[in-house]
């Protein structure tokens, strides 16, 4: 009997949290390091969310165009890293940047004047925007390269929980801080959570190999310091070729697209609603906090479990199929509530199912599309989408479409979300088979030579 009840009390946790030996090490360091990565952007946040409405509402399209414009022109600089240098080595160099930029920042808000602050604000803004899913990005596609799909639908949840405790810690900070210390202050905090990040990049690099197959140890020690090579151009390039990858470009646009249009409602309600600025970044920070909240109850007890039940497919369709059933409501009803609960349910759902599970999607691709075609996708599509949204969200209000219009021109577009959804994850699994198909007939080949 206490050996049949040491085997339940043991059950239970593996039901939880199905982490494999040899995995703990590298599941902490990579917890480590989207924590990190995650706090720096959130203490920062409400601050590029405060200084852009203080630039005006009306302005915001002219933002998201520059941001739009950011990152065509950050990019090819970034694939150039990825050609020459050793996936370690471009991932220190591309948050040292970053660094170096909020350390910019810092010097020129503590010295501008109030008119001057205006225009470091919308820079901010845009910067930020660049930022945030730069170093992202840059994140997974280091999980994508060092897990593989089995593992990643076990793991991702629980790296993205990780990604959610930073995301509170950091809204925390902002939310705590925003009315007792300057905002340089801020900025600098997080300079220093990226320098933690770098650090846990040199480690995690180093680990990578140890969680391969064995016949795949030699192969994996040997990526560790190559450089990804290929062509400068070859993100974009890929990515107009493959149809999977299109696939995944368009459900990232249509969701950057409505989550845009609600966007702009919510810094119009903000901006009527709180007079001064560490109102407004109090109350994002305090927003933030309760959709991570609910985000890492999801992401811990629930995510790994529902993608490795249902599969990559029903999954990674909740997302849009929540959005067609909440824009359908809102367009029924108008309010202000239902708008703010809209806002927290998309966007748990994103960070708590969609998100994980299209990183999930990556897993199938080569190397060079993970460090190339991804952050082209995760960076100028999604920025292309926001554009998109943007100044559709403008042309709406120009046309007299309140809320309701906004929201009725939303339900289709989350239709055709939803089937573009499907098709992917239908297109995931079969490449899967494909892929151990393929490996299955390698590793036979030796044998049938030899027979």
């Amino acid at each position: 009997m206490p050996s049949e009840r040491a085997v339940d009390e043991g059950a239970l946790p593996r039901r939880l949290i199905d982490v494999r030996p040899g995995e703990w090490i590298a599941l902490s360091w990579a917890w480590l390091y989207v924590l990190a990565v995650m706090a720096a952007y959130y203490v920062i946040r409400p601050v590029r969310d405060a200084m852009g409405v203080e630039g005006g509402v009306d302005n915001l399209q002219w933002l998201f165009t520059g941001t739009l414009l950011a990152m065509i022109a950050i990019n090819p600089a970034y694939a150039a890293l990825v050609r020459r240098w050793a996936r370690e080595r471009f991932i220190t160099v591309t948050y040292v940047f970053f660094m170096a930029n909020l350390l910019l920042f810092a010097v020129a808000m503590h010295v501008a004047s109030a008119g001057q602050l205006v225009w470091v604000g919308r820079v901010f803004f845009i910067w930020v925007s660049v930022f945030n899913l730069f170093v992202v990005s840059v994140f997974w596609a280091l999980m994508v390269d060092v897990f593989d799909t089995e593992q990643a639908k076990r793991l991702f949840g629980l790296i993205s929980a990780g990604a959610t405790i930073g995301a509170m810690a950091g809204s925390g900070i902002a939310s705590a801080l925003a009315h007792s210390v300057p905002t340089t202050w801020l900025l600098l905090g997080s300079v220093a959570l990226l320098c933690l990040a770098v650090f846990c990049v040199r480690r995690l690099s180093r680990l990578a190999p140890a969680l391969r197959a064995p016949r795949e140890v030699a192969a994996a020690r040997s990526e560790v310091d190559a450089p990804i090579g290929g062509s400068l151009m070859a993100g974009l390039a890929h990515t107009l070729r493959s149809p999977y990858l299109l696939g995944i470009s368009l459900y990232i646009l249509l969701y950057a697209i409505t989550s845009t249009f609600l966007y702009f409602q919510q810094a119009a309600i903000v901006a009527e609603h709180f007079a001064d600025r560490a109102a407004r970044t109090a109350f994002f920070a305090n927003v933030d906090l309760v959709v991570n909240v609910l985000t890492l109850v999801v992401q811990v007890f629930v995510t790994n479990r529902f993608l490795r039940r249902f599969g990559v497919t029903i999954t990674i369709g909740l997302l849009p199929l929540v959005s067609v059933i909440s824009f359908g409501v809102l367009a029924v009803v108008p309010t202000v509530a239902v708008l703010v609960a809209v806002q927290v349910i998309r966007r748990v759902g994103n960070f708590g199912f969609a998100k994980p599970t299209r990183e999930v999607l990556f897993t199938v691709t080569s190397r060079e599309d993970k460090y190339k075609a991804k952050p082209v996708i995760d960076t100028v599509v999604y920025r292309g989408g926001d554009q998109v949204g943007s100044w559709s969200y403008a042309l709406l209000g120009w046309m007299g479409f309140g809320p309701v219009g906004v929201a009725i021109v939303a339900v289709p577009l989350s239709v055709l979300w939803l089937f573009n959804a499907l098709w992917l994850g239908r297109r995931q699994a079969a490449m899967v088979r494909e892929q151990r198909g393929a490996a299955q007939a390698e590793a036979a080949a030796p044998a049938w030579q030899g027979s």
